[in-house]
């Protein structure tokens, strides 16, 4: 009797545990057939380029497939994006690199940089009437940044070391400050700033609309020109969860970079479009022009550039741990995608 009651209590359990398993496997196979919308990250700036003009085209939309769906969310800055990644409001991201590396450091590794999208496109200049012939002379004088710790600032406070300058707030004679590139234009013209090193276009507007005089060209910022200023960045939980989905849309992201290349002029009236119809207000020709020939449109994310950053970022301050950079990086779908196009794979 014992016996087969406890065969009978078996029986129940295991039972149980076959419905269980049953409801299991029709949950997990309902979350696979489900539609997922893939929240991406941006701004209205020329170095998310491939953003706009996919948006624009429907590019990542036909990539990932009409079951799922592509949510465009706009942002004004990089720290903003990262924190948008950390709270899952977002799971891909046009990103500077000193966001995705305080990103990628601050969330121990769930966040990474899966392609790179723009080299360059940045310049400094000095308000109108002033003109800076030795970088010495910057002693003294108020800069102008997009944001503390972006790469514009973190480009400026290398390029002030290299001269033996520091900002004063760690007891230099340079005042560096922050306020928006809009912010930075108004401040020139009145001459309330003394210099700015900024993003395209706002240094070629810098240049048109306040009369500044170019300190130092793209190449001569930081590395000959070959540094990251945008890159992809996907969640790592997000990748492991729609690896074909992040995989379909860096697919898009590598042919909508070809497609830029190889029509520029084409390319920039999609990115002038987008841009006045999410800020109501378009870029003027000739400054577009002098913009895009400071910019490389471009899938590699100078890997060397972003970890020259990395040691800016903690000479700085910025970071305050020396983080483990070894998984900043996950090109494995990248160079995937590049080998079946026939390009050059990224080491």
């Amino acid at each position: 009797m014992k016996n087969s009651k406890g065969f009978k209590v078996s029986g129940v359990i295991v039972a149980g545990f076959l419905i269980i398993a049953g409801l299991a496997g029709c949950s997990s196979k309902k979350v696979v057939n489900e539609s997922v919308d893939v929240r991406v990250g941006y701004s209205p700036n020329i170095t998310h380029s491939q953003a706009l003009v996919g948006r624009e085209q429907g590019s990542f939309q036909k990539a990932i497939g009409t079951k799922n769906k592509v949510v465009w969310k706009l942002f004004n800055a990089g720290p903003a994006e990262v924190e948008a990644l950390f709270a899952k409001a977002i799971d891909i991201a046009y990103i500077g690199p000193g966001p995705a590396i305080n990103g990628y450091s601050k969330s121990k590794g769930d966040i990474q940089i899966v392609a790179g999208a723009t080299d360059a496109g940045a310049i400094f200049v000095s308000k109108k009437g002033m003109v800076i012939k030795d970088l010495k002379d910057l002693s003294g004088k108020k800069i102008g940044v997009p944001q503390f710790g972006n790469t514009q600032d973190l480009t400026l406070r290398n390029i002030l070391s290299e001269n033996g300058l520091k900002d004063k707030t760690k007891g230099g004679t340079v005042e560096v400050r922050q306020a928006s590139n809009a912010d930075i234009l108004s401040l020139l013209k009145k001459g309330d700033i003394d210099a700015a090193l900024v993003p395209e276009p706002w240094g070629s507007r810098l240049i048109k609309e306040a009369g500044a005089n170019i300190i130092l060209d793209y190449k001569e910022l930081f590395r000959q020109g070959k540094y990251t200023t945008a890159v992809v960045v996907v969640r790592t939980e997000f990748l492991k969860e729609h690896p074909l989905i992040v995989e379909n849309f860096i697919k898009a992201h590598v042919d909508v970079t070809t497609y830029i290349n190889k029509n520029p002029g084409r390319a920039k009236v999609i990115v002038n479009k987008q841009i006045t119809e999410l800020t109501k207000k378009g870029i003027e020709k000739d400054v577009l022009d002098a913009a895009f020939k400071r910019l490389t449109i471009t899938n590699n994310p100078e890997k060397d550039s972003v970890l020259d950053f990395v040691k800016f970022s903690l000479k700085e301050g910025f970071l305050r741990l020396n983080p483990d950079t070894k998984n900043l990086f996950n090109l494995t779908i990248l160079n995937k995608v590049l080998k079946e196009k026939g390009q050059v794979q990224i080491k």
